[in-house]
């Protein structure tokens, strides 16, 4: 069992390591992600929304269930200190 979880381990972690090969470098102005979708959000942003703040446009339209849903979670783990912080007093 323990060789079949290593083969499975060393297999995994080798096509992990050839993938990373094909990866443009940290910062690259040639990625595609910097030449083709952060054109698209500076060039789309204010005619869609509206608002000249890109980041703030990013996160509130376009991210922004994804972003309610962080809030929300935070606001639970808050609460739920608060609460047991408050308890822990009345004892």
């Amino acid at each position: 069992m323990r060789a079949k979880a290593l083969l499975a381990v060393l297999f995994i972690g080798i096509i992990l390591f050839w993938t990373v090969e094909d990866m443009p470098a940290f910062g690259d102005p040639q990625a595609p992600a910097t030449q083709y979708t952060g054109r698209l959000y500076v060039d789309s942003v204010l005619p869609d929304i509206g608002i000249d703040n890109i980041v703030t446009a990013i996160l509130v339209s376009y991210r922004g269930f994804d972003t309610l849903g962080e809030v929300m979670v935070i606001f639970t783990a808050g609460l739920a200190v608060t609460l047991l912080l408050r308890r822990g007093g009345r004892l």
